[in-house]
């Protein structure tokens, strides 16, 4: 039951025939969506990366170049390094939004990053995951 002039909210669903789901409708800018994984464990058994050294790093090599926002959150992640060995250690994913249309420009920022992270903190590897999706702010 809805009241004389109260706010409603709706969006026009629709049923996908084939697998009988509901699919939203498509809304928003094409948007590059990337991931970066950083983990803070050391290779050469240094002192792992501290939250405030993270926090440190984002601002001063991710901020500058992604002014508009960004997200971070903090996780614990596995992965085998090149000695063979599965390494269990917190890590952090940094989650950066921008327009496929500038996209050129934002690759070669986020590689940097990543080459500035592996350098400063002596990591092997910044994993990075790249998806096309459409944002609407």
């Amino acid at each position: 039951m809805l009241a004389v002039g109260a706010p409603t909210a709706y969006a026009a669903f629709t049923e996908d025939a084939t697998t009988g789901s509901v699919v939203a409708p498509a809304r928003g800018t094409p948007y590059i969506e990337t991931r970066l994984f950083f983990g803070t464990e050391r290779p050469d058994g240094g002192p792992a990366v501290t939250e405030e050294q993270f926090t440190d790093f984002v601002d001063r090599e991710v901020t500058p170049g992604f002014p508009g926002g960004l997200t971070v959150q903090e996780g614990r992640g596995q992965w085998r390094g090149a000695s063979g060995t599965i390494e269990k250690e917190r890590s952090y994913e940094l989650i950066l939004l921008y327009p496929a249309a500038a996209a050129g420009g934002y690759d070669r920022k986020i590689e940097e990053i990543r080459g500035d992270y592996r350098k400063q903190f002596a990591q092997e590897a910044v994993a990075r995951v790249d998806d096309r999706t459409l944002v609407d702010f």
